[in-house]
């Protein structure tokens, strides 16, 4: 068989060609460093290599994410501290309003200081968080979450309607694709469910049974006493006969109005019964009557200010009545405050879940750039071989082109 020239001539370019190629392709990897330029170079890596930048496209949205919760959390932390520091200058000035010396005046100048204090902490249920959300909007609100009505009355003058309300949805908005950041505090939570009463049960004065009156005495807050005894029910305390000889029955007012305790009460006398325990105090007389019932998940922020600054107004009142309101509200007050409390430590515990979860995101980032890595990226010593190699091989084609190209006639005769 025999070989043209042409033919000869046409390996011989064709082998340098892919050699000069070859040779190439070794010095970009090298020039870029990656052993995987496009998915043809090696699909099992390409596709490798291709999850992990997947992976971190979402850890660096979550990051991202993790940022603008961080953010919201902080603003709502300071918020609620804030909240916190005028509800106890609110406090601070309902127990100087106990001062059995002050006069009417002084305690309506009270409750305007309170009135103010109030507007305060109206504007920070609605502060914003800087990117055109609330802090306590819940799961969203078209407008401020908490509005202020005009109060309403019925004929009797009782208040039937109107303060402040939440018009947002309950919950809290989340974001983040590997794992869920909060973005806002649940405003119906931190500001209108607190405990009523001391948590368990709530006491309250009821009317005179024989004159239609308030009481002449007063009840505390109350204690538990044994947790296994309470049973949930509502009572009523009805003190009997006039002192120095007198009584208290309680009744089961669940049960029908049963009679479930009796004896005898003395001034400051301590009222005990289904493990629960109260004082009634003052100079009750016969007739009065106390209620006990249990307690809610309903006390709102805004109405027990309201009922404060009310109490504060009035004019009038015994010194009885002053002692009782003022009982009602620091109790009211301190569950609100406790209430707050308890939300911000709730935003704090999910500030610290937020630097456990940058951790475990920056881990997850490592390891999948590592695992980019270890797909696409070129090995620099085997890299500097194979060029080496490329190019003793394109040297060697470059050679043997330069001896094919002699391989002519012309040549052979001029030898």
């Amino acid at each position: 068989m025999r070989l043209s020239t042409a033919n000869m001539f046409d390996a011989s370019i064709a082998t340098l060609q892919r050699r000069q190629e070859a040779m190439q392709d070794a010095q970009e990897r090298l020039t870029t460093g990656k052993r995987v330029s496009k998915a043809s170079d090696d699909p099992t890596a390409a596709a490798r290599a291709e999850r992990a930048r997947t992976s971190i496209g979402q850890v660096d949205a979550s990051q991202r994410a993790l940022d603008a919760s961080r953010n919201s959390m902080t603003l709502a932390e300071s918020a609620l501290g804030d909240a916190n520091e005028l509800m106890q200058q609110i406090r601070e000035s309902l127990v100087a309003a106990g001062n059995a010396s002050y006069s009417d005046d002084e305690r309506k100048g009270l409750a305007n200081k309170v009135e103010g204090l109030r507007n305060q902490l109206l504007a920070i249920a609605n502060r914003t968080d800087g990117a055109g959300g609330y802090l306590f909007g819940g799961q969203g609100t078209t407008g401020t979450p908490f509005l202020d009505s005009p109060v309403q009355r019925d004929a009797s003058g009782a208040r039937i309607g109107g303060g402040v309300g939440f018009e947002g949805v309950g919950g809290a908005v989340t974001t983040g694709n590997i794992e869920n950041y909060p973005m806002s505090v649940d405003g119906r939570l931190a500001w209108e469910q607190a405990r009523s009463g001391n948590g368990t049960f709530e006491t309250g004065a009821g009317q005179n049974a024989i004159t239609g009156k308030s009481p002449a005495g007063y009840i505390d807050s109350g204690r538990v006493t044994d947790p296994a005894q309470v049973t949930g029910n509502s009572y009523s305390i009805v003190i009997s006969g006039n002192a120095p000889s007198q009584t208290y029955t309680v009744f089961d007012e669940t049960q029908g109005h049963v009679p479930v305790a009796s004896d005898n009460y003395t001034a400051g006398n301590t009222v005990k019964f289904a493990g629960m325990a109260m004082t009634v105090a003052g100079a009750p007389v016969d007739g009065d009557t106390f209620t006990v019932k249990p307690a809610t998940a309903s006390l709102k922020v805004f109405d027990v200010l309201d009922r404060t600054i009310e109490s504060l107004k009035k004019t009038g009142r015994t010194g009885t009545e002053v002692t009782q309101d003022n009982l009602v509200n620091l109790r009211d007050i301190d569950a609100v405050m406790g209430n707050l409390s308890n939300v911000r430590s709730q935003v704090g515990e999910q500030m610290n879940n937020l630097d456990g979860s940058e951790s475990r995101l920056q881990t997850l980032k490592v390891y999948n750039q590592a695992e980019q890595s270890a797909a696409e990226d070129l090995d620099m010593t085997q890299g500097i071989s194979d060029f080496q190699n490329q190019q003793t091989g394109y040297d060697a084609a470059l050679k043997t082109y330069s001896m094919v190209q002699r391989m002519s006639l012309f040549q052979y005769l001029n030898t």
